[in-house]
Order: structure tokens, then sequence, then C-alpha cells
């Protein structure tokens, strides 16, 4: 459809998320150092930031590809597009999770993959696939990089040679159909790449996740990801309409079409399944128009509790908004804490004026007065007739639960910094801090709950072992049934950040289940939330994807040791009574962790 450039791949730097030369700052933000010395205890103005690691210092291991093996991979993509290379191994080797950024800062991969590959197009991509089982080697797709479940980590225990199938020459919009408003997408295609080839044709996909810049349609759909604008576009689940999936012996072709009754759904089966059912090449999607008018509006209520009753009623209303998102009290005063500093009215209005029209309403004598108050950011998209009825619906619902609108000022700005926050990762990590999150799902009924449940379980995880640590929510992707929490955590490093992060890390996924909701919304499974895959599929779900894992790769070449761990159970009546153990048992903790501490300077 467009020209597009699809020799040139640009990746993240190696070590953090993001590009080179781009960073979180905090000397601009006022009001961030007292809050981060008040939630954590670290002191930025006396502490000292570790430097970037240095690259010559790593240590990796030559890789495990025979000259033959090579060759053939050669015959296929030419030999200048076989890399094996230490830098391409260790760009391809992890995602970017906090497990992933340290394990790399502290030079300790237990396993690099042996040799990136850069296929042209989807015909290359399947001849790799076939010469890999062929040699009985292992494949990992490869998008963005940008996973945070460890989608994209190599068994540390592979004798095999491992492939890193590096899509990012598969990055065009192939066409639209204007009728259907749909348009084929190469699987590699970065959300900026196609936004732009759709945008120049009068269309969007609509699918903008934290990860957006950084990522591709075809990790959005391996890992049935979510955009921010979910409540009008769907997530990938409903944006995906057709798949071509690379597999052993031929390619898997889902055609794209409004529904189906065609027996259980492969659609389904593909979605979210990270590689373990084969290399995904091309995705038709639903698009939309652009829209007359979009805006960001904001409005506060007096505590997140109110707030989730008002994202509920707004979701059963006639409003059709695009996104609904709600803070705890303690994001929001995060949030505030990250602005730049105020000037002239803009201070006097949010420093003074709006204090004082939150004391007004009552809002200061409640448990813990204006502390607990909750941000909100509501989206309208549509035409001008459309967004009016529904602001004015919205608008009602949040003056029924004491809540205020304080225009589009704020909105503007998440909308502008809504890509930055995975740089706040690397920043903490500088400190020698952690810095994550973990997101789930739950019933309407219950995400009270589980907020409450979460919340508690943090705090007491971070009481155990001696920690100063910090927990904050906000409610967003709103459902017919329930709703997402999106919870975000951060601590000091005491001894040894890994095993700190797996208590804080475990408790809060147990929670999870605990309370009646999910381990994951959007982030997947990988190998960080396998060990709860049981208590929340429940055992005989857990031996109907082994079967099906085991028949379609019966020798584990395709992304082994996701969603079920590296030694998931065969089918077969051994697999099914092996599970039926009771999903009440706690899991385990997510990961080991390394045998040493990650190297950052401790603040």
């Amino acid at each position: 459809m467009t020209d597009v450039d699809n020799k040139k791949v640009s990746h993240m730097k190696w070590w953090g998320w993001g590009n080179e030369g781009t960073a979180f700052h905090w000397k601009d933000k006022p009001a961030f150092a007292p809050f981060v010395l008040k939630a954590v205890g670290l002191d930025l103005h006396s502490a000292t930031p570790a430097k970037a690691p240095a690259f010559e210092e790593m240590t990796i291991a030559k890789p495990v590809a025979s000259a033959a093996f090579l060759k053939t991979l050669g015959g296929i993509v030419g030999a200048d597009d076989v890399r094996t290379d230490d830098m391409e191994r260790v760009v391809h080797v992890y995602g970017k999770s906090l497990r992933d950024l340290a394990r790399i800062r502290a030079n300790q991969v237990l396993r690099y993959p042996d040799v990136v590959v850069y296929p042209d197009d989807e015909a290359e991509v399947q001849q790799i696939v076939d010469a890999a089982v062929a040699a009985d080697a292992v494949v990992i797709p490869f998008g963005g990089g940008s996973n945070i479940a460890g989608s994209l980590e190599p068994v540390p225990t592979e004798k095999r040679t491992i492939i890193s199938l590096d899509l990012g020459r598969l990055n065009k919009v192939l066409d639209i159909d204007p009728d259907a408003g749909t348009a084929r997408i190469q699987a590699g295609a970065l959300g900026p790449d196609l936004e732009e080839q759709l945008q120049k044709k009068g269309w969007t996909i609509g699918h903008f996740p934290d990860s957006f810049t950084h990522s591709t349609i075809g990790g959005w759909v391996a890992t049935r990801s979510s955009g921010m604008q979910s409540d009008r576009f769907g997530d990938i689940a409903q944006i995906a309409r057709g798949l071509r999936v690379a597999r052993p012996g031929g390619t898997l072709v889902i055609r794209s079409l409004p529904s189906t009754s065609t027996g259980p759904s492969v659609r389904e089966m593909i979605l979210g399944s990270e590689g373990r059912l084969g290399v995904i090449t091309e995705v038709t999607a639903q698009i939309r128009r652009n829209a007359e008018v979009r805006e960001i509006q904001a409005y506060f209520f007096p505590n997140f509790e109110t707030g989730l009753a008002a994202m509920q009623e707004i979701n059963e209303s006639d409003a059709h908004p695009s996104i609904t998102r709600v803070s705890d009290g303690r994001e929001s005063g995060f949030s505030l804490a990250t602005s730049k500093e105020r000037k002239g009215a803009d201070k006097f209005l949010a420093g003074t004026v709006l204090p004082q029209l939150m004391k007004s309403k009552g809002w200061a004598k409640q448990p813990g007065g204006l502390d607990n108050i909750a941000l909100s950011f509501i989206g309208f998209e549509g035409t001008k007739e459309g967004t009016k009825f529904s602001k004015a619906i919205v608008d009602k619902i949040v003056k029924k639960h004491n809540g205020m609108g304080v225009g589009t000022g704020p909105g503007v700005l998440y909308d502008q910094k809504k890509f930055d926050t995975p740089y706040l990762r690397d920043f903490l990590l500088d400190y020698g801090a952690v810095g994550d999150v973990s997101e789930t799902a739950a019933p309407w009924s219950k995400l009270q709950a589980v907020y409450d449940g979460t919340i508690k379980a943090a705090e007491d995880a971070y009481a155990s072992i001696g920690i100063k640590g910090w927990i904050m929510a906000h409610m967003s992707h709103s459902y017919h049934s329930g709703a997402c929490l999106y919870f975000t955590f951060a601590f000091v490093e005491k001894s040894d950040m890994l095993a700190e992060y797996d208590v804080v890390k475990s408790a809060i996924q147990q929670a999870f289940i605990d309370n009646g909701a999910t381990l994951s919304h959007h982030h997947g499974v990988g190998v960080e939330h396998s060990p709860w895959m049981e208590q929340d599929i429940s055992s005989q779900g857990v031996a109907v994807m082994a079967g099906l894992f085991s028949a379609t790769d019966p020798k584990n070449n395709l992304n082994p040791g996701k969603i079920l761990g590296a030694k998931p159970q065969a089918s077969g009546p051994k697999a099914a009574a092996g599970a039926t153990k009771t999903a009440a048992a706690k899991a385990p903790a997510a990961r080991k962790p390394a045998a040493k501490k990650p190297a950052t300077q401790k603040a």
C-alpha cells in the first residue's frame, strides 16, 4: 500500500527501555523528589545513580550453531541477514521486564539466542520455521522486544540451537478494505509505523498500549494486548479479525470475517499464544476512520471507591467514551508529583483554587482527607453530536457521585506523557530501586475487594522482608461485566533485589487469584505468570492447553517454556491424572532469583 524501508530495523537500547539518549528526568518536577522520599525512602538529592552498563564487560557464551545450519539459514535470507554477533544476541535475549533488565545490568544472562535471523517476507519466515524444525532447533519470534512477562526468554537449560526470528522487516500495511473497515498489516509493523501508514489514508487502528512506540501488531496479538482506548476500539482480541501464522509444514490462515460458527475458535487459540503455536506473519485488523472530535477530560472524585462506582455507572449508561480511567489517591498523588513547575495563573488555580473547591465539597473531612482524592481521565471520540451526547451523560454521572470536572488541560498532559511511563523502570534501577507493574481484571462486584486485598498483600510482603515499599493503582479498560486494575509497586533494594522482588510480585499475583481476579489482563503469561495458570484456568484447562501444545509442537521447537512452564504436561491419560491436583495450593515465587544482585548503586 505504501513505500516503507523494510531493510532498516531499529531496536531499543540493549540495557533498558526506549532509545539511547531518552530517559526520565526529575529535576524539572519540584514535587517528585519529596514524593519518592516519602514513598520508598529514596533521597534523590543525595543518591548517586549508577552509570549505564558497559557492553564490553558483558560475558557472552559462544553461539551453539553449526556452520551447516547457519549456511541453511543464509540460503533462505542471505548470509548478511544471519547474525551471530554479540550485540545482536544481547538485544534479542530478553524483553524489558524488571527481571530482564536487572539480569542484563548484572551480566547474569543464563542463555542467549545463538543466531538472529531477519526475513524479508512471509515466505522466508515459513522456510526458517521448517528448517528449524527439521534441524530440531528452537524458534523464538521477536517483534519490538517490549514484553515484560518473560515471553522472549530462552529456556536456560536449552542445548539446541536457538533462533531469534526478528520480524522487523515485515512492517507494511499491505492493503485496506474500506467497506469492511479492515487492513492487512504485516506482523512486524511497530505501532507508530503502522499508524502513520493508516493516517495517510484517513484511518486509525485505535490500539495504543503503553508500549506503542516499541511494540508490534504481531506482539500485540501474541500477548492479547489492550490499548488505552479499548473502551471504544476494543482489545486486540476484538481488533484482530484475520491471521496468518507460519507453522511447521505450512501457513495457518484465518480469514477476516465478521463472525463464524466453525467449531472451537482457532483464531482465539492464536491470540495470546506467545509463539507456542507458530510465528504470526500477518494480521487483518479492524480500523476506524479518524474521528471528528477527540478529547480527554479530567475529573476528580473524593476517593477511589466513589470513582469506581462512577466508572461502573458510566459503563452501564448510553455514553460511549473511549477511555474510562480513575486512579486511587496514591497514584493521583504520583501523577501530580510528576508535573513540571507551574507558574502564574496556572499555579494559583492548581495550588489554591482547586484545593479550596475540594474542601468546599467536604472532601477534606473524609478519612485520609485530600490525600485520598481520585484523579480520573475520560476520553471522548467521534462526531461532534456523539461526543457531546456522551459527555453530557458522563458529566451528570460525575456530579451524582460528588465528582467535579477540571477540563481538558490535565487530559492533554496525560495524552502527551502516556508512552513515557516505562522509562521510570530504568530510572529507579539506576538508583538501586525496583519499579514494576502487575495488572488484572475482575467483575465489577469484586473490583474493590481485589484492590483492597492486593494493597494489603503488597504491604504485608514489604513488612515480611523489612522494606519500605509503595503500591498504587488505577482502574481502566471497562467492560460490561467488569474492568482492569493496574498496580504499580516500588521499593529500594535491601540486599538481594530479585529475591525481594519475588516476594512482593508473588504476593500481588496471589492476591489477584485469591480475590477472584485473573493473573493478567493484557501483559500475557510468559514465564513470570505461569505459576498461577492452574489456579486461573483450572487443572483441566491446563491439561487441554498442554495437549494443544504437545499435539501441534511435539518436539517443543516453538518458543518452549512459555505459558505452562519449561516442562509442560504431556497429553494423554497420565497428564490428565496429574492435572487433577487441587488448584488451591499457593503458587510458588514467580522465578528463582539470580545468584548475585544487579550491579546498580544502592541509594
